[in-house]
């Protein structure tokens, strides 16, 4: 029977947390959470965390709420700004070579978006220099994938997402695609720009009490699904921005920096263009 006159101390109380775990809970959600007590008690030990300080941190956690929405997740951003996505996601890729290197998903992809042709454009209207994308999709060994389905997102030329600007519910800058028989998708856009992630929430405090700044450099996002492969959650990053190497997420990569080359074709004006291979691991 339980001792019903025990002292919890700093000295003890860590260890009756943990012994509190069931011992018929799921043997992964009991590894997470005691390494998380664990974690968490040896943090607040070491910072000599003040009760001010605590009610802080709970008023902190307690305003995320009103920016988590449909087209804005905090929390993904608080991830993101942290290290903590790109290092879980550096985890669970270390073994995969030969194919395409993996980045943040990001706080801005919106589900549904709408289905496009190859060779539409996902801007009408937008102003903005015109960018040309081809994208192959292949297996690890460069084998074209028919019928992969292709999510592309970005920003404008101002650093703005659909859902920042307009009414916010307007399909811009985004599509989905679904490659030809070579494997290919094309469409039209307008170059994108850097910008900063959104600051005016939680994590842009967390940011700011860091002294660091908020900025992305230009990139276009992708998310391709092919049946047998694993989904792959990418950017590709226009070389030469300024912000590539003080990316306030930690997602760039020197294998997803490419050129967005000027073009000439006849009847066109002069565009940027932009070709990629994105190559599919397996799925385990």
């Amino acid at each position: 029977m339980p001792d019903t006159h025990v002292t919890y101390t700093d000295a003890n109380l860590t260890e009756a947390v943990l012994g509190r775990i069931r011992p018929d809970a799921n043997p992964r959600t009991a590894e997470i959470m005691a390494s998380l007590l664990k974690h968490a008690h040896a943090f607040v030990r070491d910072v000599k965390l003040t009760p001010e300080e605590w009610e802080l941190g709970i008023r902190y956690l307690s305003a995320m709420g009103p920016f988590v929405t449909d087209k804005r997740n905090e929390w993904i951003l608080l991830s993101d700004i942290t290290g903590v996505t790109m290092l879980v996601d550096a985890l669970a890729h270390a073994s995969q070579d030969n194919v395409t290197e993996t980045t943040v998903l990001g706080p801005f992809h919106r589900e549904n978006p709408p289905v496009l042709k190859n060779g539409d454009n996902i801007s009408p209207d937008i102003p903005g220099e015109l960018l040309e994308v081809r994208a192959l999709i292949a297996d690890a060994a460069g084998k074209p994938l028919a019928g992969a389905q292709v999510d592309v997102w970005h920003a404008d030329k101002d650093g703005g997402y659909d859902s920042q600007i307009g009414d916010g519910n307007t399909h811009m800058m985004r599509g989905r695609f679904v490659t030809r028989a070579d494997g290919v998708v094309h469409f039209w856009t307008v170059n994108p720009s850097c910008y900063p992630v959104p600051h005016d929430g939680p994590a842009g405090q967390v940011l700011a009490a860091m002294g660091r700044g908020p900025m992305r450099p230009a990139h276009i996002h992708f998310w391709v699904k092919a049946p047998g492969h694993r989904d792959l959650i990418t950017h590709i990053f226009a070389d030469g921005d300024k912000y590539l190497y003080e990316d306030a997420v930690f997602g760039v990569k020197a294998s997803l920096v490419v050129d967005f080359e000027a073009k000439k074709k006849a009847g066109l004006s002069d565009h940027l263009e932009l070709d990629y291979t994105f190559r599919l691991p397996k799925q385990a």
